[in-house]
């Protein structure tokens, strides 16, 4: 039975649903951060936590959980790139919480893009595009394609996490968080599409239309 389970190909879910679990824990850290007095009075055991900044720590960890947890339930199984960002969630929101320093939930976007940037520019040292892995199931490009793509990933994720360091040590938490969240999405999403004409110049599909 486990052998017929593994030979199963993975179920897919919708973009919408897809986007909801990806996106849901940036808004509720941003929602707890913003609104993290009202959580505390509304709900006392929250206060154990510490300021709005640590509430919004908390209930980050928690929401990427349950978004990484209904991913698996609904797919069977885990993408790489976010289960590596949980990971990091995870472990840099417990130093936070516990040492009750905010600095480690705000490196953590320089540590996730960092490793993400490094491990794709340092595959191509190898002669490896690593984005076709993750994404070739989406797109069938040709190996150049795959190569270009992953070098402009490469140094986007890089250019994240270097902006990510300007925000955090020169403004306040708040504009912060909300940078995070309103600044770098929309940011990867323009990205993302400016990416399409190489996409389709680089598209094997184009070569057999039907």
């Amino acid at each position: 039975m486990s052998s017929i389970e593994a030979d199963k190909p993975r179920k897919e879910i919708s973009p919408l649903l897809k986007m909801a679990l990806e996106l849901g824990p940036l808004v509720v850290f941003f929602f707890a951060n913003s609104r993290g007095e009202w959580l505390a009075r509304e709900f006392p055991a929250l206060t154990e936590l510490g300021g709005p900044i640590f509430i919004a720590t908390g209930l980050f960890m928690a929401a990427t959980a349950i978004a990484l947890t209904a991913s698996w339930l609904l797919t069977r199984t885990l993408p790489m790139m976010p289960l590596i960002s949980g990971v990091v969630v995870f472990v840099m929101g417990a130093f936070t919480l516990y040492l009750q320093n905010d600095t480690f939930i705000k490196i953590k976007p320089t540590i996730i893009n960092s490793l993400f940037g490094i491990i794709l520019l340092g595959g191509l040292l190898f002669g490896k595009s690593l984005l076709g892995y993750v994404f070739h199931t989406a797109f069938k490009l040709d190996e150049e394609g795959w190569r270009k793509l992953t070098i402009r990933w490469g140094i986007f994720f890089l250019v994240l996490a270097v902006l990510n360091e300007v925000v955090w040590r020169n403004f306040s938490t708040d504009f912060w968080v909300a940078f995070k969240v309103w600044g770098t999405m929309p940011i990867t999403v323009l990205f993302t599409l400016s990416q399409m004409p190489i996409i389709m110049k680089h598209s094997l599909e184009q070569d057999n239309p039907k």
